[in-house]
């Protein structure tokens, strides 16, 4: 039956994604940025409820920029989960960019691409979101560089908290986490780390009844007196703090 179940669900994400991809490439040209900004937050949380994952949210989401949030980075569904929560631009590994169907509606979304691995590369996207922010733009980033297990954090890079020192933007910690509804305990489920496949990943979500994610939003810091690798360590245990009691142990 989890199988059965699995499979009705990867259809109708199946249809509900060709759905946004169609809404992008037919009415997008005709809307004003807030009204994109608002179909994609639409589409994202419509994506969690055709999937059946619950969305919780501490806090108050940003009603608009300058301002860079900072989030701790699980899963291939963090950009979802976070877009369903409020709009914002993110940097993204470029291999998004490629993918069929998805990498369309990312640019469309406004994503930034960075190759991960060049720091030339770091410095050209910290020029970008410095002028996303100058224009006033909420801009999302995962100073992780890479998904952890949501049990506990990696280092924050400090690279990309330039950016928001150099537009003299505030800097708005937020706490990702996937719960186990039944146990309130951390849901492995969908973890995307290490040598894990992304078809594997979306299988054991699936598959796994009752997923609740919870976003929660800290308070906007100034960027005033702060230089990037001291405000960077200083986010993260700010990203740690706003985690629950469930961050301490996991369901699988």
């Amino acid at each position: 039956m989890k199988a059965l179940r699995a499979s009705w669900l990867l259809l109708r994400g199946g249809a509900h994604l060709l759905g946004g991809w169609w809404t992008i490439r037919t009415r997008f040209a005709k809307l004003t940025q807030a009204q994109r900004e608002a179909e994609v937050q639409r589409w994202a949380a419509g994506f969690l409820r055709v999937w059946r994952i619950d969305l919780q949210v501490r806090g108050t989401p940003p009603a608009g920029g300058p301002l860079m949030l900072v989030a701790n980075h699980i899963s291939w569904l963090d950009i979802l989960v976070m877009h369903a929560a409020g709009f914002c631009r993110f940097v993204a590994k470029s291999d998004i960019k490629g993918w069929p169907v998805i990498g369309t509606m990312a640019t469309e979304a406004g994503t930034l691409y960075i190759e991960r691995e060049s720091r030339r590369d770091a410095l050209r996207v910290v020029h970008h979101m410095r002028d996303a922010l100058l224009r006033g733009e909420v801009v999302g980033v995962f100073p992780e560089g890479t998904t952890s297990d949501g049990r506990t954090l990696l280092p924050f890079h400090a690279n990309l908290i330039q950016a928001a020192i150099s537009a003299q933007s505030s800097v708005l910690p937020v706490a990702l986490e996937f719960v186990d509804m039944r146990t309130g305990a951390i849901s492995m489920a969908p973890i995307y780390i290490g040598d894990q496949s992304l078809g594997g990943s979306v299988w054991r979500t699936l598959t796994t009844p009752g997923i609740r994610a919870v976003v929660s939003y800290g308070a906007p810091q100034p960027p005033q007196g702060h230089e990037r690798r001291e405000w960077a360590a200083s986010l993260r245990d700010d990203v740690a703090a706003l985690r629950g009691p469930s961050a301490g142990s996991a369901k699988l």
